[in-house]
């Protein structure tokens, strides 16, 4: 919780997704898409960047207990929120995971291979991480305190499935919508997401929460040799190219709903 001697919370998740893994699109390990992705979250210059973001509400205690009341009895499910004796409380978020790139897990440490199933007796462990591609626009609920910070939440999400890429590299998002408007801030290491929640209120339109890469600034590209930026270049055009093909496929997506409801109303 990083304040004080408080015990760390204890987190509960529920996978939401249509993968039965929770994994998609494996790829081998590659030690320059680490570097390459190392580069472009860790590697940036200090910025200072002047926001609005107004202090949060406080709250007394009659006041804590009043929202509580009124929240839980506006939500359909379980996932009630609950005030403890200390004034804080304890409750539910939902963190929806929008990753572009692929994060790293521990690869197996006995991977079947040709010679293993020939019968050979040799087999080497495999020091290398494997990467994969969590799924799109997949989603977590978690329990958690109202003292629980973000950099937390972060941690809480990257042990559950045993990512090894630092902490760092990611972000917490809250994102809100206003009359069309659809707005979304980073939160800061110390900001706590439940108090959000409760202020807010359980409308997942007016807030919801959301896990990104953590990019903010511009890459120090001097630091690296020729050979490095010849290989970083390879993989920029990589994402460029995919970036594309995703583009691409949404486009042919919406032409063809559209042709064929103009081919519905077409007089036979």
């Amino acid at each position: 919780m990083g304040k004080g001697d408080q015990a760390a919370p204890s987190f509960e998740m529920t996978w939401n997704s249509t993968s039965s893994s929770g994994y998609c699109s494996q790829e081998e390990s590659d030690p320059e898409l680490e570097l390459y992705y190392t580069a472009r979250t860790s590697l940036f210059p200090r910025r200072h960047f002047k926001t609005s973001v107004s202090a949060p509400e406080v709250l007394s205690q009659k006041e804590i207990a009043q929202k509580i009341k009124d929240y839980n009895s506006q939500i359909k499910s379980n996932l009630f929120m609950s005030l403890n004796k200390d004034g804080s409380y304890t409750g539910f978020i939902k963190v929806q995971l929008k990753l572009i790139r692929p994060v790293s897990v521990p690869a197996s440490k006995k991977p079947s291979t040709v010679h293993d199933r020939r019968g050979s007796s040799r087999s080497q462990p495999v020091k290398r991480r494997t990467s994969f591609y969590l799924p799109k626009d997949a989603s977590k609920h978690l329990h958690l305190s109202s003292r629980t910070p973000a950099s937390e939440v972060i941690q809480a999400l990257l042990r559950k499935f045993t990512v090894l890429d630092n902490p760092r590299k990611f972000a917490l998002f809250q994102k809100t919508e206003k009359d069309g408007q659809v707005c979304s801030r980073k939160l800061s290491d110390e900001e706590e997401p439940l108090k959000l929640r409760l202020l807010s209120g359980p409308c997942e339109k007016t807030l919801s929460f959301v896990l990104k890469e953590n990019e903010t600034g511009e890459v120090n590209w001097d630091a690296f040799s020729m050979p490095e930026l010849q290989n970083f270049l390879r993989i920029l055009q990589r994402e460029e190219e995919e970036h594309m093909r995703q583009i691409i496929q949404r486009y042919n997506r919406c032409r063809q709903k559209m042709q064929e409801e103009l081919a519905s109303h077409t007089p036979g």
